[in-house]
C-alpha cells in the first residue's frame, strides 16, 4: 500500500493564510519553468492540497506521465503511471472557471471526489471539463510556453512521453497581500 502522506501534508500546511498571501506554485523542468498563480477564493481545499504537496517535495521526480496535445499535460502520480496517489483524496470544488490554456485542474477518477496528488494543466480550450473537474489555479503567461512544449513533445501507449519531462523540483512563492 502506497504512503498516505496526509499528516506530512497538514504539517506543512500550518502558516499557510490565504487572507495575508497570494501563493504560486513552481515547477522546475527540463523544458522550462512552470509558474502557476493558485485561486484559493474558489478552490481553497485543492489550493492548500498543492501547496502542502509542492513543501514536502512530493512533485520533485515526477514525471508528467500523460501529453496529449490541444488537451493536457498531466502529472502527479509517484508511479509515473496514472495509477497512483498521496494516499488520501480530497473532495471537489467545481466552479465556472474555464479551461483554457495554462489552467490548472485536478485530475480524478469517475468519482468527483477522488482526487489526491494527480493534476493537469490545459494545452487547448477544453470546454467540456468546465465544471466537471476542480480549476485552482492558471499559469502565468511565460509559462504557457513551457505547457505548449511539453504538449508537443512525441508521445507513445497510453500517451506517456517518449522521453521522460519530469518536475525537477517544485517550490511555493509566497507573496504578502497589500
Amino acid at each position: 500500500m502506497a504512503k498516505n502522506y496526509r499528516a506530512d501534508v497538514d504539517a506543512a500546511l500550518e502558516d499557510v493564510d490565504f487572507d495575508a498571501n497570494d501563493y504560486q506554485i513552481v515547477f522546475e523542468t527540463r523544458m522550462g519553468t512552470i509558474t502557476i498563480d493558485l485561486y484559493p477564493d474558489i478552490a481553497p481545499g485543492h489550493c492548500r492540497n498543492i501547496i502542502g504537496l509542492t513543501k514536502i517535495g512530493y512533485y520533485d521526480g515526477i514525471v508528467f506521465h500523460r501529453v496529449i496535445k490541444d488537451f493536457v499535460i498531466q502529472a502527479g502520480c509517484p508511479n509515473g503511471t496514472g495509477t497512483g496517489g498521496p494516499g488520501y483524496t480530497i473532495d471537489a470544488e467545481f466552479n465556472p472557471t474555464p479551461h483554457e490554456v495554462g489552467t490548472l485542474s485536478m485530475a480524478r477518477t469517475n468519482d468527483p471526489n477522488s482526487g489526491g496528488s494527480q493534476f493537469f494543466l490545459c494545452t487547448g480550450r477544453v470546454p467540456h471539463l468546465d465544471n466537471q473537474y476542480t480549476v485552482f489555479g492558471q499559469a502565468d503567461e511565460p509559462s504557457k510556453t513551457v505547457v505548449l512544449e511539453i504538449g508537443n513533445v512525441k508521445t507513445g501507449p497510453g500517451d506517456r512521453p517518449v522521453d521522460d519531462v519530469a518536475i525537477d523540483k517544485g517550490t511555493v512563492n509566497v507573496k504578502p497581500k497589500g
